[in-house]
């Protein structure tokens, strides 16, 4: 029998507090790191089928209406088995999270770059040939791809008009009124997007790189009109995904229409250039920043509001002040987002969709202000924190921003920062420091898992859940652990298939407490099995090192279970504590840079991120974590934009040669700090997301280091020398 939970209460039992085997949080090696750095863990290409073809798709050049592929002179090519073309294909990926097929169908071209076919042959070499003769005839149509240049649409979820924000603004003693531009940001995942479809009469199985399984199941069955009892989907190992794999994509459906037709296995693997082209990008935004405060630096108003863009049909908008409604006080408020639909690659979600471009511009307004106060920053944002959310009087979970913001000040030397801007320099270097507060809401999903103990003294945990190199295999094998007073190396976890309980998935920062907390009960189903065959109470039992002590009995499990086998399965379900308290995580950042006076170039010398995230659940994987969102903080802020051609929307900048991520020269030693917490009131293990919430407002940090530096204030991301050199003092 499944033992369920629906967080309706928080649960302050904090049982991981209390078992004897002392693994939680502790910085364990990741059990899958031997497979993946010796190449035999295998990723979605790379699983041997028999008599696999392989596909390359074929894509749009112009927008418009696709009057014919011109198959025939394709199909004549060696080696080729079939042009494929079918209103089962994908216009872009499924957004995160919708369990239903996305746009579908060829006959019109949204965006350049839409695939709108697929060359298989028998082998890769003969099909990427072949994809080069293409010539399909498109009767060309014109779309406005400037998101400045539409009516947009407002959204009401995210719009809030509260008091007079045009009276505070006018009343104020300082105020901030200032426009900020993000560009457009690629997940550019280190391995690109692959699937093999294989089927097996009306069954279909599919091998490839996806983040959500249990959706993405339903996706796939929906764009293909199956049961979704007949659709297996494999993911045991991703290369990355930040959003990228969150829903079935195109590759995904083209191999399996290729493969019925073909009645045999087919492989299709996209391009760098594929994936920049035809997959989710991050949206650009332009953010109208308004901040009213009185003399001693207290916010009167607070104004945030965002215009976005996507295609058409698109329901996902960049919830970009998705953190600015509760973090700040201020009575008068006004916050929108709106959307303009343009014909750009889709726009969904790249890691931490809001707070990533969002969180950055509101802690460079903050900083402004501070600024025009002539207050410490940390000191304004301690001076701002609210009571409760400001809009809707609930109260917050945990929440140790203040606190994570004075131990990054001790720790960082705040104190002896640079005071005036331009005003520290070594030999041509501008030497600035900068901080920023950093907020991601903390969500949960509904997660199954089943736990199975046998007398050997080894357990496995198996639920759909994905590994995309956040450490799930490792974090979901120390909470059985735990529970189970086992070695970790005694647990064997079995993930990314379909055929396990399905899981919440990677995706928003929620496979951690959503699926450890399907773990962790499925677990206490198990405790409570071994009290009934022991008779006793599973409040006296203690399990550690493999054995199972109950009052003035010690046995080994062998003992204690005999011959059995026991099996447990836990359901954990996000209940009423998800809007009855303001859960997020918090933190905060502390920066040094140096600009050249001469060439404009920006070095990040040292960084400090320090973060409050309820309980970590292992050390060493949240670091990684952070230090991975505060690597993508720099290329926020110095080097990462999507470039549009003005002409069609065109990506330009489509690889990893000309989308400049920060590369190992340009990430300093990078220091990151988690204060104790816990949350009652998010999960039974306490824990809150960690994923994202290094990132979010890693880049403000940065940008406000170089205006500290330069004094000069930058407000079009990212920071490029080209924006910095017309200011830099003589």
């Amino acid at each position: 029998m499944t033992k369920t939970l629906t967080m309706d209460k928080p649960d302050d039992r904090r049982r991981l507090d209390h078992m004897a085997q002392a693994v939680i949080g502790k910085p364990l090696d990741r059990p899958d790191g031997p497979l993946k750095v010796s190449g035999t863990a295998p990723y979605a290409a790379e699983y041997e089928i028999e008599n696999c073809a392989h596909g390359v798709l074929l894509r749009a050049a112009t927008m418009g209406t696709v009057k014919s592929l011109n198959r025939a002179k394709i199909e004549a090519l060696p080696g080729v088995l079939g042009v494929f073309s079918s209103d089962e294909f994908l216009r872009n990926p499924a957004q995160g999270m919708a369990g239903e097929a996305p746009v579908q169908g060829v006959g019109e071209v949204a965006y350049v770059g839409e695939v709108i076919g697929l060359v298989v042959a028998e082998t890769f070499e003969q099909a990427r040939h072949a994809s080069y003769a293409f010539a399909p005839e498109i009767e060309p149509a014109g779309h406005i791809v400037d998101p400045e240049a539409v009516e947009p649409e407002p959204q009401d979820s995210e719009a809030v008009d509260q008091g007079d924000l045009a009276g505070a603004m006018r009343d104020a003693s300082h105020s901030v009124d200032v426009v900020y531009r993000t560009e457009g940001h690629a997940a550019a995942a280190m391995e690109p997007h692959a699937s093999i479809a294989v089927w097996d009469g009306p069954k279909l199985t599919l091998y490839g790189a996806y983040q959500m399984l249990k959706f993405n199941r339903k996706e796939l069955a929906d764009s293909l009109g199956l049961d979704e009892a007949d659709v297996r989907i494999v993911s045991r190992y991703v290369g990355g995904g930040f959003g990228s794999k969150l829903g079935i994509s195109q590759e995904g459906i083209a191999a399996a229409v290729a493969a019925r037709g073909l009645g045999r296995p087919v492989s299709v693997v996209m391009t760098r250039q594929q994936v920049f082209e035809s997959i989710m990008r991050r949206t650009e935004t332009k953010q109208h920043m308004r901040l009213a405060a009185d003399a001693e630096g207290r916010l009167t108003g607070l104004g945030h509001e965002s215009l976005i863009s996507n295609l058409p049909d698109e329901e996902f908008a960049e919830p970009v002040p998705q953190s600015t409604h509760f973090l700040y006080g201020g009575e008068n408020r006004k916050i929108s987002l709106n959307v303009a639909r343009i014909h750009r690659p889709a726009a969904g979600s790249v890691r931490a969709p809001g707070e990533a471009v969002g969180m950055p511009v509101l802690e460079n307004a903050m900083d402004e202000l501070a600024h025009a106060v002539g207050i410490d920053p940390v000191e304004l944002r301690k001076k701002n924190l609210p009571e409760c959310h400001p809009e809707t009087g609930i109260p917050f979970g945990t929440r140790k921003y203040a606190e994570c913001m004075d131990e990054g000040a001790k720790r960082f030397g705040w104190a002896d920062r640079n005071r005036v801007p331009g005003g520290l320099r070594e030999g041509e270097w501008l030497i600035g420091h900068g901080m920023a507060g950093a907020s991601r809401v903390n969500m949960t999903e509904t997660a199954k898992a089943r736990v199975t103990l046998s007398a050997n003294g080894t357990a496995t945990v198996e639920t759909d859940m994905t590994d995309i190199g956040t450490g799930s295999y490792t974090v979901l094998g120390q909470v059985a652990a735990e529970m189970l007073g086992l070695d970790p190396a005694k647990v064997e976890v079995k993930l990314g298939d379909t055929d396990l309980p399905p899981g919440s998935g990677s995706g928003g920062s929620i496979g951690a407490s959503s699926c450890g907390s399907a773990v962790f009960l499925a677990c206490e189903d198990v405790r409570t099995q071994i009290c009934e065959a022991l008779g006793c109470e599973e409040a006296d039992l203690t399990l550690k090192d493999g054995e199972a002590v109950t009052g003035n009995r010690r046995m080994s499990l062998a003992d204690a279970l005999g011959a059995d086998e026991l099996t447990g399965e836990g359901e954990f379900n996000p209940g009423e504590t998800s809007e009855d308290y303001a859960q997020a995580g918090y933190g905060a950042y502390f920066c040094e840079v140096a600009v050249n006076s001469v060439t404009g170039e920006t070095r990040v010398r040292r960084m400090l991120g320090v973060y409050a995230a309820g309980r970590i659940l292992n050390e060493k994987t949240a670091r990684s974590q952070c230090l991975g969102g505060m690597t993508w903080g720099i290329g926020t802020a110095l080097t990462e934009e999507l470039v549009h051609d003005e002409r069609n929307g065109k990506i330009v900048n489509r690889d990893l040669a000309e989308y400049h991520v920060p590369v190992n020269l340009d990430v300093p030693q990078l220091n990151v700090v988690f204060l104790e917490e816990r949350e009652d009131a998010a999960c039974p293990i306490q824990s809150k997301g960690i994923g994202e919430l290094g990132f979010c407002g890693a880049a403000g940090a940065i940008t406000n280091a170089i205006y500290n530096a330069t004094g000069v204030r930058v407000r079009d991301y990212p920071v490029t020398l080209d924006k910095l050199l017309a200011g830099l003092p003589d």
